[in-house]
């Protein structure tokens, strides 16, 4: 019959696959959001589960009362902000270079820049260098020695191969130099790809927590995920005091809220870039 649509044993199979990874997914940021919401004796007696049980914000209240959330919040935001910024404009600068088939030394550059994501030095030299530069305690330490990633240097370059040679020979012609053809012409045709690696980029810095913690030895400098890792570990609140202790809310309810509030600018930000995160998945896949 016309229209008549047979779902194949492959399709079925698929689809309860990518259902069962979707509840995965997306269930323990609902149970996470959920506890933050209910109330404490609900926590503690295990009963909520779906919906919030005795809606309050009184975690919230308390995880904001205290100047230690806030400030590590506006440090995330600070060194994510500063750091996506030079990682793109860096990465920008050096895949143009590499992507010319004029450049000298150009395949031993790119055989040296991919060695980097096999053969890495470690943390103590990595730490010895930063030490020795005089950038601990300060958020140079978090962005110089990883201004440039390897992979998105990649994909940025694989980019860069794929445009017209024709517009680049024609501003050569008029009398550009290579640095207003960069900035002037290459950069804006590259809005996309430029996106796509700045969405990783920001994913990398709002995420870390290992780097602040070996480079950054003030509280006050210390970012929300360092904030949020020693609440989950050792139970930290800002002032130091038990979790269990703080306001007579549970431990859950007053982790999950701090979890909550940073994920908040990654789940406004993700569903505006995510074509450009779908877009860097398969860039470099076609030529033309």
């Amino acid at each position: 019959m016309v229209g008549e649509r047979r779902i194949s044993l492959f399709g079925l199979v698929n689809s309860i696959i990518l259902i069962c990874v979707a509840i995965a997914t997306v269930y323990p940021v609902l149970y996470i959001t959920v506890v933050s919401l209910s109330d404490t004796a609900h926590v503690i007696r295990g009963e909520v589960f779906l919906f919030p049980k005795g809606f309050n914000l009184d975690a919230y209240r308390e995880v904001l009362s205290d100047n230690k959330i806030p400030r590590a919040y506006l440090n995330t935001i600070y060194y994510t902000a500063l750091g996506t910024f030079l990682n793109v404009l860096f990465t920008a600068i050096a895949a143009y270079p590499l992507s010319q088939k004029g450049f000298i030394g150009r395949k031993y550059w790119m055989f040296a820049i991919v060695l980097t994501m096999f053969l890495q030095p470690g943390i103590i030299p990595n730490y010895l260098i930063v030490q020795k530069m005089g950038l601990l305690d300060s958020v140079w330490a978090l962005v110089i020695p990883n201004l440039i990633w390897t992979f998105e240097l990649i994909i940025l370059k694989t980019f860069y191969e794929q445009m017209s040679t024709q517009i680049r020979e024609a501003a050569l012609i008029d009398g550009a130099s290579e640095f207003r053809i960069l900035f002037n012409i290459v950069i804006p045709l590259s809005k996309p790809a430029l996106a796509s690696i700045g969405l990783f980029y920001f994913i990398g810095h709002w995420n870390s927590f290992f780097i602040p913690l070996i480079y950054l030895t003030e509280q006050s400098m210390y970012p929300l995920q360092v904030v949020l890792r020693g609440m989950l570990v050792f139970g930290e609140t800002g002032g130091g005091a038990s979790l269990v202790d703080s306001a007579a809310l549970a431990p859950q309810a007053m982790k999950n809220a701090t979890i909550v509030l940073s994920m908040i600018p990654v789940l406004m930000i993700y569903p505006f870039a995510q074509k450009y995160f779908a877009k860097g998945v398969t860039l470099g896949s076609e030529k033309g």
